[in-house]
């Protein structure tokens, strides 16, 4: 468990790369906001949550899988997770910003990268 990482992990430095090969500059896990967006767009008003699928229940997806061990405290930690996600997704989204949300299996699809651009200039 020590060994997984919060931040800078490889799907948030594929989007992260890609937005600024793009022409976009960015902030990082900013403390200011709700959830430490993984990324901010201040000129935007958009945030970037880039999420793994398992530690945040993506739904249909086949990267969460709840462990057959401990299955209990899996679950209450990734039911805690999702809360934490709404709550924070609502009060940024109150305070006016836009928040996208990046899952690790949408990154290995091109067409999801071109998205995130879609919703930014939207």
């Amino acid at each position: 468990m020590s060994q997984i990482k919060g931040k800078n992990t490889k799907p948030e430095i594929l989007v992260r790369k890609f937005l600024f090969a793009n022409g976009y500059r960015y902030r990082l896990h900013d403390k200011n906001f709700p959830g430490k967006p993984d990324i901010v767009l201040a000129k935007y008003m958009t945030v970037i949550f880039v999420n793994g699928c398992f530690w945040h229940g993506h739904q249909d997806c086949s990267k969460f899988v709840i462990p057959n061990t401990r299955r209990e405290f899996w679950l209450n930690k990734i039911t805690k997770n999702i809360l934490n996600d709404k709550k924070n997704r609502l009060s940024l989204e109150q305070q006016g910003w836009k928040v996208l949300t990046v899952w690790e299996c949408q990154l290995k699809k091109d067409k999801s990268i071109d998205y995130i651009l879609k919703q930014i200039r939207s």
